[in-house]
Formats: structure tokens, sequence, C-alpha cells
């Protein structure tokens, strides 16, 4: 892309842009991107000014796992001071397991497959809530403290939106065009996964989540469509060391269900 244009602020060139960025990347042209693609990855560096943020050194962040190991009790024998074996208890996984795996990392919304990024989350009921368990499991929670100053770009802002009203314009504002493509963006990153679906079906955010990486920020955050907080993907997987591990249950699981329209 020229820099002359980035130079100009430019803007998205209509409002469905991700719609179009979309449909190229999973179906027609991925690996080396067409020009409109490379155009809609410069608008977004052009247009997020206001969704730069920090976080602090220091700040705590979360990363849940369902699992855990099992730690023996003994119990001291009073007559005949043995060690006697008395029951297993649930016991936090390793420190170094709650980090994505350098090698081998598996595909995510953000990540393409053997390139490790860190998941982690604002809070910890949302942490938990993000790896979907199943009633009674039993899951590790590691708290992480960040160990350096991050630049994040912030994908939540237009979460669970919608406006149709940009359909029926004949000339939307700038402003109109921009925030209407930046929903789609937040909706695609918020967005609950499917076990059917493919891989294809992750690679807009996974460019996008690369381009912004390339950007020079440190990692994005988005809004949970599982909990009340948000979700933050770290680029370098050595930008946060976990500092305590706890095992926790799922107590209650709630679902919320609606009906679907025929057509």
């Amino acid at each position: 892309m020229p820099q002359e244009a980035r130079e100009r602020g430019m803007d998205f060139k209509s409002y469905r842009s991700y719609y179009l960025f979309s449909e190229s990347v999973r179906t027609k042209q991925r690996s080396i991107l067409d020009d409109e693609s490379k155009i809609f990855l410069e608008a977004i560096v052009n247009t997020c000014r206001d969704r730069m943020s920090t976080i602090e050194k220091g700040v705590i962040v979360f990363r849940a796992q369902v699992g855990h190991v099992w730690r023996p009790i003994y119990q001291t024998n009073p007559e005949t001071k043995e060690e006697m074996y008395v029951d297993d208890v649930p016991y936090p996984f390793s420190f170094d397991r709650m980090k994505p795996l350098v090698e081998g990392a598996q595909e995510g919304r953000a990540n393409p497959k053997g390139i490790p990024y860190l998941y982690v989350a604002s809070d910890k009921e949302t942490a938990m809530a993000e790896v979907r368990p199943w009633l009674d499991s039993i899951m590790t929670v590691g708290e992480l403290e960040i160990k350096r100053k991050l630049k994040i770009l912030d994908f939540s802002l237009h979460h669970g939106k919608i406006n149709f009203s940009i359909y029926f314009k004949q000339k939307p504002s700038k402003k109109e065009v921009n925030d209407a493509v930046w929903l789609e963006i937040d909706n695609a990153f918020s967005k609950p996964t499917k076990i059917t679906e493919t891989t294809s079906d992750y690679a807009p955010t996974q460019i996008i989540s690369e381009f912004v990486k390339s950007e020079g920020y440190d990692g994005i955050a988005y809004k949970s469509s599982f909990g009340d907080g948000h979700n933050l993907v770290l680029f370098d997987t050595e930008s946060a060391d976990v500092v305590n591990c706890t095992v926790h249950q799922a107590a209650e699981i709630k679902y919320k269900f609606q009906e679907l329209e025929e057509n």
C-alpha cells in the first residue's frame, strides 16, 4: 500500500467493507491479499485513534483451562508415626501448563495454527466462562501479571450493536461509514465460535490481528460473549507471567434460548 494513501487518513470505502474483506479472505485470496483487502487493513489503522489504549505493568489478568491434577493427602498415624495415604484432592495445573505451547499452538480467533498468542481475560469469571465448562467440571485459573506497558487496540466499543439505518442512506457520512464497519469488526471478534466452524471462518480476524501486530501493537481487546468482562490477546506470550493458580468448580450454568423465525 503506498505510503501517501496512509498519510491522507484514508477511511473505509464502504459500509460493506468488512463484509467484502471477510468474503475475499475466506473464499478467494488469503496468503497474498488483493489490493482491496490491503486498503481495508490500512483503513483500520487510519480510523482507530479512539481505540488505542494501554495496560500498565503489574496489572493482573486471568486465564482458565478446564482440568487439573490430583494431589495426594497423607496423615500421620498417631500410633506408628507413619504417613498414611488418605485421599486425592484437585490441585491446579503448573504455571508452565497455563501458558500456550511454544510449538504446536492450536488455532484461535486471533492466531493461525502454530503461532502462539496468549489469550487472557480482564477478570476471573470471564476467563472461566470463556472455556465453556460443563456442570461440576473443575478448572484451573491462573493469575498473570503484566510485565511491561502494553499498547492495545480495542475491538469492543460497538459490541452487540446493530445499525440498520445505514443500509437505507444513499450518501452516509464518512463517520457513519466508519462506525458501521467498526461495528461489524467488533462483533466479528466477540462472536461465539461454533463446533461446525472451519479454518476459513477464523481467517478475517486472524489477518486483522496479524496486521495490528505488524503495526506495533502488543495485543487486542474484545468483549466476551460469555462473561461480563473483556478478552485480551497478547501477541507476545512472555508479556505476562503466571503468579498464582487456583482450582474452581462450575456450580451453576445458565442458558438462554430464543425461537428462530421460519423463512
